[in-house]
């Protein structure tokens, strides 16, 4: 009984610790008025964590390989349906959120397949990149008028 209640514990921790992943990404794209926000980011952590978690067992690494392979694949098309260039703009807007998108989905696999520390270390240093605002970028060459 007491294996079954640890596994069910485990399974809950590798679900919330994807979501609450991409709840944090998403909190920081939801403060700078971005189209996707915490609900995106939350189920894309989510999602990607359940989907990894089906294959987590030490004789599945081949299985779960592939299922994160697809997934960090096939979110690039989600990510791929915020960039859009609008007319008279000389460069695409929502790159940074489609890049956080699928950084959300490795943080989720990372979740299902039970490496904390990478979720905790990777979501921070995430966070950290998303938090660094363009007079930065200008300081490294990069032009004001965007």
């Amino acid at each position: 009984m007491d294996i079954v209640i640890w596994k069910e514990l485990d399974l809950l921790l590798r679900l919330f610790a994807g979501m609450a992943a991409g709840i944090v990404v998403g909190w920081e794209r939801t403060n700078k008025q971005r189209a996707a926000g915490i609900r995106t980011f939350g189920l894309v952590g989510l999602g990607t964590a359940a989907a990894a978690t089906i294959f987590s067992a030490p004789d599945e690494t081949d299985a779960a390989s592939r299922v994160v392979q697809g997934l960090l694949t096939g979110i690039g098309f989600l990510g791929a349906g915020m960039i859009v260039l609008r007319r008279g703009d000389t460069t695409p807007q929502g790159l940074t959120t489609a890049a956080a998108i699928w950084v959300t989905a490795a943080l989720g696999c990372a979740a299902g397949l039970g490496d904390h520390a990478i979720v905790l270390t990777a979501t921070l240093l995430a966070l950290v990149l998303l938090l660094i605002n363009h007079s930065a970028e200008r300081l490294a060459g990069r032009d004001a008028e965007r």
